[in-house]
């Protein structure tokens, strides 16, 4: 079977299947898999001393492990017929993306404190982020949703894309690996400063482009000078080196202040802000929010499967 199927057959239809589908809670999903993975190797692992060089070897060992696994496991089915090849790249391609799930959490907090109130709206964003939400105000509820959406944007659908594009299905599921590292190890903290940092910088690393993409494809196909202004002016001011980006350029096309000071783990972290209109958001910009992120991800699939057409054909 020609190339230039094998590898967008998989990624459209991997893509669609999101889009109809999400993530369901009662289908199993490998994300889970690498999350007790990493949960056993550290409690194994992060004790006594030298934790950075052990983190390190737990990182690279199920990094690659993810990797040689879908490597071998997509040359294997290839051998033996085209079509289960077809079948194990779509169903890991559906499983790389969060697109669909992603604008589904973010329109439950919105709906939850439209039509519940403030208490219910809180519980609801804290499914999504790590911030303390218990004291968070409506227009800080909203903010964080949208943030979390940009960010996740990035991390959840571009970046996933972005290494299935240079090495299929292996390199998506190894990305999500380190993604899912990171979400778990990588926080800077007494247990895990020195354990996760290797984590931690490897997912800097890995989204550095990606964030960019995503900040750039937001823009573009919003039409948004100033958001393109923001990405400039403050992509770079965030703590992270990546996160500020995809802010930024929503920040921008919404013409909303983002950031300040926030609760994380009983400790309060400032962050810079983004923009300076503290406007309210109100409740019906979730849809045109929701909207930015199909954009994004349907042209990025497309825009992945011509680069795909053009090479091999």
């Amino acid at each position: 079977m020609d190339k230039t199927v094998l590898l967008i057959l998989p990624l459209l239809t991997g893509y669609l299947l999101d889009l109809l589908l999400g993530d369901p809670d009662w289908l199993p999903h490998p994300i889970r898999l690498f999350g007790t993975a990493i949960y056993k190797g550290e409690k194994l692992l992060n004790k006594g001393t030298n934790r950075f060089w052990k983190g390190t070897l737990l990182t690279l060992v199920l990094c690659a492990a993810v990797f040689f696994f879908f490597q071998i496991s997509s040359v294997f089915l290839l051998s033996l017929h085209p079509v289960l090849y077809l079948i194990f790249s779509t169903v890991f391609v559906f499983y790389g993306l969060a697109n669909k799930t992603l604008i589904r959490e973010g329109r439950k907090v919105f709906q939850a404190l439209e039509t519940q109130g403030l208490e219910a709206g809180r519980k609801q964003l804290s499914r999504i982020v790590g911030r303390d939400t218990t004291t968070l105000t409506p227009q800080q509820i909203r903010i964080a949703v949208l943030e979390t959406m940009s960010e996740n944007l990035s991390d959840g659908v571009i970046a996933p894309l972005f290494y299935y594009a240079i090495a299929g299905v292996p390199g998506m599921m190894t990305y999500k690996m380190i993604n899912t590292l990171d979400s778990m190890i990588g926080y800077r903290n007494e247990r895990y400063e020195q354990f996760g940092k290797f984590a931690a910088r490897l997912d800097d690393v890995a989204n550095f482009i990606p964030a960019r993409i995503t900040a750039l494809l937001m823009v573009l196909l919003s039409g948004s000078l100033r958001g393109l202004r923001f990405i400039f002016k403050y992509g770079n001011q965030h703590k992270s080196p990546n996160s500020g980006y995809p802010e930024a350029a929503l920040a921008g096309i919404m013409d909303t202040r983002f950031g300040g000071p926030n609760t994380y783990h009983g400790k309060r972290v400032e962050k810079p802000y983004i923009g300076v209109n503290d406007r309210a958001v109100l409740h019906h910009e979730i849809t045109r929010v929701s909207s930015i992120n199909h954009k994004v991800c349907g042209c990025a699939v497309l825009l992945i499967a011509f680069i795909i057409y053009l090479i091999y054909t």
